[in-house]
């Protein structure tokens, strides 16, 4: 297993990690806060919520070292996914509340306060979403790479040439 892959994939995943407990706790301390009522506004939270879980219930597990973690890129493509429809869903609320800014004015990230914070979730979920797809874009490089080194077998006179997989490769079925 290259070392440059498994170096960057191990980075991607504790960036992905740290991005979405980040955004978890800062999502949590909103349904906390949130006493009356119910309905949409709390629907999008939950949901933001559920995706950060998963993310870093993934992220930890596909954190460990085998080369295995490189052939879950389908899943870093729909967890990207999941992550960008959170970052929309943050947007279009904070189109609905007092915060002045644009969407990728971020300047406010430092000061405290409702506005503050929401930027904060809003940014690590976004950067949790290109995160994840440059996860899988590295789990696609891999695989790729991987799917190139095949040694050859010389067989007899007649016979051509077969192409197979040493004993000590993994088998994609």
């Amino acid at each position: 297993m290259p070392v440059v892959s498994r170096l960057l994939s191990v980075g991607l995943r504790a960036c992905e990690i740290a991005f979405a407990a980040v955004v978890a706790g800062i999502v949590g301390s909103y349904l906390d806060d949130y006493h009356d009522g119910n309905g949409w506004p709390l629907a999008r939270l939950i949901y933001i919520e559920v995706v950060a879980g998963i993310s870093l219930l993934l992220g930890l597990l596909w954190l460990l070292p085998f080369s295995g973690g490189f052939f879950h890129w389908p899943m870093d493509i729909l967890l990207s996914f999941a992550w960008f429809a959170s970052f929309g869903l943050l947007v279009e609320w904070l189109g609905d509340s007092t915060c002045d800014g644009d969407t990728f004015d971020w300047n406010q990230i430092s000061f405290h306060g409702f506005c503050g914070r929401y930027r904060t979730a809003e940014a690590f979920s976004f950067l949790s979403a290109v995160f994840w797809l440059l996860s899988a874009i590295v789990g696609l490089w891999f695989i790729r790479r991987e799917g190139r080194k095949r040694t050859t077998v010389v067989a007899p006179a007649g016979e051509g040439v077969r192409v197979r997989r040493p004993w000590y490769r993994r088998n994609r079925v």
